[in-house]
């Protein structure tokens, strides 16, 4: 159903171009009928380069260090309502193969075509692949990837370096990362399941998932929930609407929620605000700037380097739950104050009194230490011990 071109690695100095055009003189490869649109297909092999470029229009699949050279198939699409008119068609475009250096590139035809592209690959030490629309799946480069789609998912994993990935609209999967990560779409939902660096991830909307990163996490989209598993630096993650998410971070997390919870698993310090939505922090060892407008606060601390801090809540519940070994001055401030128990504490150093139309507990935890500010609108303050 086609005709194969395969080029030693002798001749391949001697090419400065390989063009598919029907006025070539070339047989060309039978059409394929599927559905409304008219097929053909071209395929062969080119000697390897160390860098890889593809310029597409349609979707596109690589997989790389799996063979010493490369394999290759393009298929190239029409519309039209007979053979004779999509040949006439498919006359007008080209499939171009061209070499530069250590270099290869591969251009397929555009407009109102559609090519799909599926190749195998040596070890690349480098890929860029771009196309105006479709998929695309990268594995196995052994450097750098950067993918940039006008509209579709983006699939790479087993990536040795930094790793760039950019769509219109569609998900956007990562695997295996060694280096850092971009990524960003115009709407869809971003996984990333290990990135050995940094990771920046936004999307307009849809959730964000990140399971293990070795450096930094700054993430954003526009609705949608944001879940990190671990990191390795701080995390920066901010989202118009739903659930946040942090297990672990080696740094400060920052957090931003218009309307949602906000959960953290451990962290040297937390700055959270959130328009609407629960907070709920745990093991942490720093400072903490913590405020939500509606929705409950629990905060249990962790022995270390603990800092000034402040917990507030403009209509829920305050809760902070205090080790043995982590020394804090209270200052604890409720403005319903119907009844004493608004402000409620297991340490006998605080003092409970009404302050005009405020409750307000005062007084040093075991031993004193920095200052701890909690204050409440609507509910009660809970201080306990661990």
């Amino acid at each position: 159903m086609h005709r194969s071109a395969h080029f030693s690695p002798a001749r391949w100095g001697a090419l400065a171009a390989l063009v598919w055009l029907p006025a070539a003189g070339f047989a060309q490869p039978s059409l394929v009928r599927q559905g409304d649109r008219w097929e053909r297909i071209y395929s062969g092999s080119m000697p390897a380069t160390a860098r890889l470029r593809i310029n597409g229009h349609g979707p596109v699949t690589v997989e790389a260090g799996v063979s010493r050279e490369y394999f290759y198939t393009v298929k190239v699409a029409v519309r039209a309502r007979s053979e004779a008119l999509a040949l006439r068609r498919l006359a007008q475009f080209a499939v171009r193969l061209e070499p530069q250096g250590d270099l290869l590139v591969l251009t397929v035809p555009g407009g109102v075509a559609m090519s799909t592209v599926s190749l195998k690959a040596p070890r690349l030490s480098s890929a860029v692949i771009s196309t105006s629309d479709g998929p695309v799946q990268a594995m196995g480069i052994a450097g750098s990837l950067e993918v940039n789609s006008g509209a579709g998912e983006l699939v790479a994993d087993r990536i040795g370096g930094d790793c760039r990935l950019l769509t219109g609209g569609g998900d956007i999967r990562a695997g295996q990362v060694e280096g850092s990560l971009r990524a960003t779409t115009g709407a869809g939902r971003i996984f990333a399941r290990m990135v050995r660096g940094e990771a920046v991830i936004e999307t307009n909307g849809g959730n964000v998932d990140v399971t293990e990163a070795g450096g930094q996490v700054w993430a954003q989209t526009g609705g949608g929930d944001i879940r990190v598993g671990s990191a390795g630096g701080p995390v920066t993650v901010t989202t118009g609407g739903g659930q946040i998410q942090v297990g672990k971070a080696g740094g400060i997390v920052t957090a931003r929620n218009m309307a949602g919870p906000v959960q953290v698993g451990e962290a040297p310090g937390v700055h959270c605000e959130s328009g609407s939505g629960g907070i709920r922090l745990n093991n942490i060892s720093g400072a903490m700037r913590v405020s939500t407008s509606l929705g409950n606060i629990m905060a249990a601390l962790l022995s270390g380097k603990f800092e000034d801090s402040i917990l507030a809540t403009g209509n829920g519940d305050v809760t902070v739950i205090i080790p043995s070994n982590v020394g804090v001055n209270i200052r604890a401030q409720n403005d319903l104050a119907d009844t004493l128990r608004r402000i409620t504490t297991d340490y006998r150093t605080i003092t409970v009194r009404r302050q005009g139309r405020q409750l307000v507990g005062e007084g040093p935890v075991n031993g004193g230490g920095p200052l701890l500010q909690i204050s409440a609108s609507v509910g009660t303050i809970f201080i306990r011990k661990q």
